[in-house]
């Protein structure tokens, strides 16, 4: 079978420093994983942070923003981490991205590192299940002028400071005031972020086709203060009322801190990020394998 996509983008970890062992070790796969892209006829470009992290070279390089616009398939290798950063970066392009998963959970990388030899051709080949996942589009807004600006996969996460008491929150949907709310903090998810931060402060899995949020709250002082669901269309606004060194994460991977009367709103973003699955596959699957339902039975 020979692969529709031209040209291939391959993702590695980027933007962290690695021991000199783990870098060798990274290099091995990557360059295994090119080599047999090649016998699929692929054109691979390595993805210029990663080269440069597992010391690549030899191999064509470019930067996010150029394999957005020339790369016909984004291949990551790595765990979800990896994949949340690229996905945010390569959404607004349309890339479609399949995930090699080399980390522990990977919900979202989801083909397991010694099978991409058989799992892959039939993808390559057009045979796949395509799976659209919502971002959202967060600022940080203060006196008035947004001071960050974010858009995340998984989650937006309020939370208190490290030494600090619980912070108290007021929560608008749609310019409606919904609560005020003492509490460790507050997570903003998407159906992809469900299984993630929120699904370990109580909150409910979504499926990912389920066009809403799920608004959760970090160890609320008042027990009322239970998880909703939301629809995606509206705009959520949580601003800091009190507590000391509070700061927003956006996917945990980026972070601004917080002043009293900051204003963090998130709405859905314009731009999805696409993922390609092997035939056959089900969101359910990846529940049941990843979460160990059913350990035991047939």
């Amino acid at each position: 079978m020979k692969s529709i996509f031209r040209q291939v983008a391959l993702i590695g970890k980027y933007h962290a420093a690695v021991a000199p062992a783990l870098a060798a070790s990274m290099r091995a796969v990557l360059e295994d994983i090119a080599q047999f892209l090649t016998t699929q006829g692929c054109e691979v470009v390595v993805e210029r942070d990663t080269a440069a992290v597992a010391g690549m070279s030899g191999r064509p390089t470019a930067d996010v923003a150029t394999i957005g616009t020339q790369c016909d398939l984004g291949l990551v290798v790595g765990g979800d981490g990896t994949m949340l950063g690229i996905g945010r970066q390569l959404a607004r392009h349309g890339v479609p991205l399949i995930g090699i998963n080399q980390g522990r959970l990977g919900f979202i990388t989801d083909i397991p590192l010694d099978a991409y030899r058989t799992v892959l051709p039939p993808m390559l080949a057009g045979e796949y299940e395509e799976d659209h996942r919502t971002l959202m589009h967060a600022r940080v807004v203060r006196d008035g002028n947004t001071v960050f600006d974010a858009l995340a996969m998984n989650d937006v996460v309020v939370n208190r400071g490290a030494t600090s008491g619980m912070v108290e929150l007021k929560v608008e949907i749609d310019g409606h005031f919904v609560a005020k709310q003492r509490a460790d903090g507050l997570i903003v998810a998407t159906p992809t972020g469900s299984t993630a931060y929120s699904l370990s402060a109580g909150g409910p899995l979504l499926h990912p086709s389920t066009p809403g949020w799920v608004l959760v709250p970090i160890a609320p002082h008042t027990l009322s203060n239970r998880p909703i669901v939301l629809p995606d269309g509206v705009e959520i606004a949580i601003e800091l009322v009190s507590g000391r060194d509070a700061s927003a994460n956006f996917d945990m991977q980026s972070l601004a801190s917080l002043l009293h009367g900051d204003r963090i709103t998130v709405r859905r973003s314009q731009h999805k990020v696409r993922f390609l699955h092997p035939r056959g596959w089900t969101y359910f699957d990846t529940l049941r394998k990843k979460l160990h339902w059913n350990e035991g039975n047939v």
